[in-house]
């Protein structure tokens, strides 16, 4: 019998371990803008079409190749970053394992140009699916240029499996995010189908926050940073009063490579206790430098899991450093750290013999009851005088006061009857009948036939707007009420590709909406149901509640985006309502498919029986 087992070529042992190196277009951002930066540039560019699908280029003014190691770098398990085994436990820089060009290369059409700044001539290569097409002498700017065409193009499989555009982009953006933030020396700029994206000229860590994130981030942010022994800390967390929804905005960087790490992103919440509700993350940006040597960085493909030698101290460290930010930030609120001109610098300096000390006038003759006698005499009805009493004249229109005792107070209004609505086997009184009732304006009570109900408002609102924004966004009949003064908003990066994805479902709720510029939108109009909230805030909460739901509850599309507007635009706990505004939510409550079940899957109300009272109260 022959032998069966044999090496695998080149060309499939690259394809393998492209599925593990390069999962989608934003795997090969990454890998691409890392050698870019290890390379010693300070000015990176990366232009994206059809959201990687069809072009990723980034151009630095790095230090370049020559032709020799041009053409090495595309050969499996090439690299410039170590040379022994012990090097693994020194590794600074972002790349060490020589698999990502080669990856890349076995999966798609790469073009690279390179010269070093020595060098008259540079090096153009191209390559598709790992066969190298030409290699020759060409005319390039001092760093390198690499193209990377029609990504998966051999892998078709693959390929489909990639998501719309505007997701794919959005992960584009993540990784884009995470290196400019590591990186705040350096100039950085995106282009997406011919249009700028983000525009990042070096600066300080916290310019770079807020050009990325927007201009509100510049209020909200507390500064952290603390030396030890162990780790050197450094970086900035999120007021809590900002925090939201989802973990989105959350990054851990060590040796200024983002990482992943459960365990560190507890010692940090942990430190917001008693700050923050349960359902809210806060915002943080924390940079952890350490040695290399008492850690291990090769556990995981995508280098986003790392090893340490003392988790237990670093935990200790990062949540007493965290703490105690947050505690200096409670007594200055206001205090601007970053700020260049200092309060003294406002304080005008006087020479010491000009500064007169503050006098006190007073007079020390004065008698408060020297006068007392003289004071004219106040007059009190029915005061009593020489032994009778004093009236003030009878007042006019006396008698109106009992006309007013007479008036009959009315405890509700009348409405048109309506027919009895049965929940549960229990009868529901008419909307004329109902003797409603608030409860510390969280929770409604209906009295019924065998006893009375609860309805939870909050809950009841939900169920009422997601079955209507569910079958609006069926039937495409979203109402839509214009804004007096339209406002424009501005988001990030990532919020604004997912608005785009939503716009067509957006604007079928009734929201009037369109493009203005660079991560801004103009807001005309909003659903008329929501017209007593804000645009932006009603907007920003609308793609937190999407994200949120679609990272936990794995919703469709549709169902989230009502579940997540209905939630935003309920009446909240806490909310005074009239009578007439309690029975017509009761009337929609009733009139649902779902009546009794609360978004969250908890019931919307609780009904108790004149049995279950009366045995409360038996001896």
């Amino acid at each position: 019998m022959s032998d069966i087992i044999q090496l695998l070529p080149d060309a499939v042992a690259n394809q393998i371990a492209a599925g593990e190196v390069v999962q989608r277009p934003a795997s090969a951002v990454k890998e691409l803008v890392e050698n870019a930066i290890d390379a010693g540039a300070d000015k990176i560019q990366l232009i994206i079409k059809d959201a990687g699908k069809s072009l990723i280029q980034v151009i630095d003014n790095g230090c370049g190749m020559s032709l020799t190691d041009a053409r090495m770098c595309f050969e499996r398990h090439a690299t410039s970053k170590i040379r022994k085994a012990d090097d693994l436990f020194a590794i600074r820089t972002m790349g060490f394992r020589g698999e990502a060009m080669a990856s890349i290369a076995a999966i798609a059409q790469v073009e690279l140009k390179t010269r070093r700044h020595e060098d008259e001539l540079g090096s153009c290569i191209t390559i598709e699916g790992s066969e190298v097409i030409s290699q020759e002498p060409c005319a390039a700017n001092t760093g390198t240029s690499i193209s990377v065409k029609n990504l998966f193009y051999n892998t078709p499989a693959r390929r489909n499996f990639l998501k719309s555009n505007p997701v794919e982009m959005r992960h584009i953006i993540d990784e884009f995010q995470r290196v400019a933030l590591a990186n705040p020396q350096i100039f950085f700029t995106l282009h997406h189908d011919s249009q700028e994206v983000y525009h990042l000229p070096g600066t300080t860590l916290k310019q770079r926050i807020v050009h990325l994130f927007g201009n509100n981030y510049n209020q909200r942010l507390v500064p952290v940073e603390e030396e030890t022994t162990i780790i050197k800390l450094r970086g900035f967390v999120g007021k809590p009063e900002f925090a939201r929804k989802t973990r989105g905005e959350q990054f851990f960087f060590v040796n200024n490579r983002f990482i992943r790490d459960s365990y560190l992103n507890h010692a940090v919440t942990t430190a917001f206790e008693e700050l923050l509700p349960d359902d809210c993350f806060p915002f943080y940006v924390l940079f952890i430098d350490i040695d290399p040597s008492k850690i291990d960085i090769n556990v995981h493909p995508t280098k986003t899991e790392i090893k340490y030698q003392d988790e237990k101290a670093i935990y200790a460290i990062i949540r007493s450093a965290v703490k105690r930010s947050l505690g200096r930030y409670n007594i200055t609120p206001s205090l601007d750290f970053d700020q260049e001109n200092s309060i003294e610098h406002l304080i005008t300096p006087k020479p010491f013999e000009e500064i007169i000390a503050p006098t006190i006038s007073f007079n020390p003759d004065f008698n408060p009851f020297a006068n007392k006698e003289e004071k004219p005499r106040q007059e009190h009805p029915f005061l009593r005088d020489s032994g009778g009493y004093k009236k003030d004249p009878i007042p006019q229109n006396w008698d109106t006061l009992y006309e007013i005792s007479k008036k009959e107070t009315l405890f509700q209004h009348e409405i048109h009857e309506e027919k009895t609505i049965a929940i549960d086997e229990q009868d529901v009184s008419k909307p004329s009948e109902r003797q409603l009732f608030q409860i510390h304006n969280r929770f409604i009570l209906s009295p019924i036939k065998s006893g009375f109900m609860l309805i939870s408002q909050q809950a009841a609102h939900e169920r009422i707007l997601y079955e209507r924004f569910l079958l609006q966004l069926q039937n495409h009949s979203g109402v839509s009420q214009q804004s007096l003064f339209p406002q424009s908003v501005t988001l990030n990066g990532s919020d604004f590709e997912l608005l785009r994805e939503l716009l067509p479902d957006i604007r079928a709720l009734g929201f009037d909406i369109r493009e203005f510029g660079k991560n801004t939108v103009v807001v005309e109009g909003i659903p008329a149901e929501l017209n007593n909230v804000g645009e932006h805030e009603l907007l920003e909460h609308l793609l937190e509640g999407f994200k949120n739901n679609l990272a936990i509850l794995k919703l469709d599309k549709r169902d989230n985006l009502a579940r997540s507007l209905a939630r935003n635009g309920a009446i909240k706990t806490g909310t005074k309502l009239s009578v007439e505004e309690m029975n017509q939510l009761i009337d929609q409550l009733f009139a649902c498919q779902s009546p009794n079940q609360a978004l969250n899957g908890k019931p919307v109300i609780s009904t108790f029986t004149m049995n279950e009272l009366m045995e409360r109260f038996e001896k």
